[in-house]
């Protein structure tokens, strides 16, 4: 009998677990459509400080968290030049003009 019993609620516990993962709200029979592949992009780095050692005129800038000097590369980009408001960076022959606080990105200036 406790036996029965405990098989009895062990059923009950997976038809619960399996009932679970379906929305309460959605027409029955209803399955949601399969998630389709995303391309993935890669985006421009962000750029967040250019910091410039005045005696040696060595610059480093902070492209999306990272360090980077020029000739260096974050997510694909490379670090073509740094000015003291903007970072060029390069990417499969094309080019963008990031700036600080800058409202817009340029591209293939």
């Amino acid at each position: 009998m406790a036996k029965s019993l405990f098989i009895a609620l062990g059923l009950m516990v997976l038809a619960g677990a399996a009932n679970a993962t379906q929305d309460p709200t959605a027409p029955l029979g209803w399955q949601a459509p399969a998630a389709k592949p995303s391309v993935s992009q890669s985006w421009l780095p962000s750029l967040e400080g250019i910091f410039c050692d005045k005696a040696s005129q060595d610059c480093t800038v902070v492209l999306s968290g990272k360090m980077v000097s020029q000739g260096g590369s974050v997510n694909g980009y490379q670090v073509a030049a740094i000015y003291d408001d903007a970072v060029i960076v390069k990417r499969g022959g094309r080019q963008w003009r990031l700036e600080m606080f800058a409202d817009n990105i340029k591209s293939d200036f």
